[in-house]
């Protein structure tokens, strides 16, 4: 069996579900359906996001597992959001001020925390 595509392969425009069909009872369903937003998604994109959930969602998880850095990564997950329809944000997470920054640092050089723990709370994580 293929698998579901969302956008027609001759205009590149989004495709409509209008059958449904029951392989074990033969009903069908006849009438206009949408696809989701996943659909919406290039095959490549679609594999970022089993990645990226196959990695809960971890962000230096999928960095190892693609072997990219974490700005690479962030502009992969930023592209898969914006071609699902969303707007890219800080959706109300607060940034770090100069001030935190500067005292994770700190801690860092004191060894108060490992570098490891600096990246996450600069990342926000």
């Amino acid at each position: 069996m293929n698998p579901v595509i969302g956008q027609c392969p001759i205009c590149n425009d989004t495709l409509h579900v209008t059958r449904l069909h029951c392989r074990n009872c033969d009903t069908a369903l006849e009438g206009h359906f949408s696809l989701g937003r996943l659909y919406q998604l290039s095959p490549e994109q679609l594999g970022f996001v089993e990645l990226f959930v196959r990695c809960e969602g971890k962000i230096n998880r999928v960095e190892q597992e693609m072997g990219l850095s974490y700005p690479a990564v962030r502009a992969r997950l930023t592209e898969v959001i914006e071609a699902m329809g969303y707007e890219v944000g800080d959706s109300g997470k607060e940034t770090l001020s100069q001030e935190k920054r500067r005292q994770i640092l700190n801690d860092v050089n004191k060894g108060n925390l490992s570098a490891q723990e600096a990246m996450q709370l600069l990342r926000g994580e």
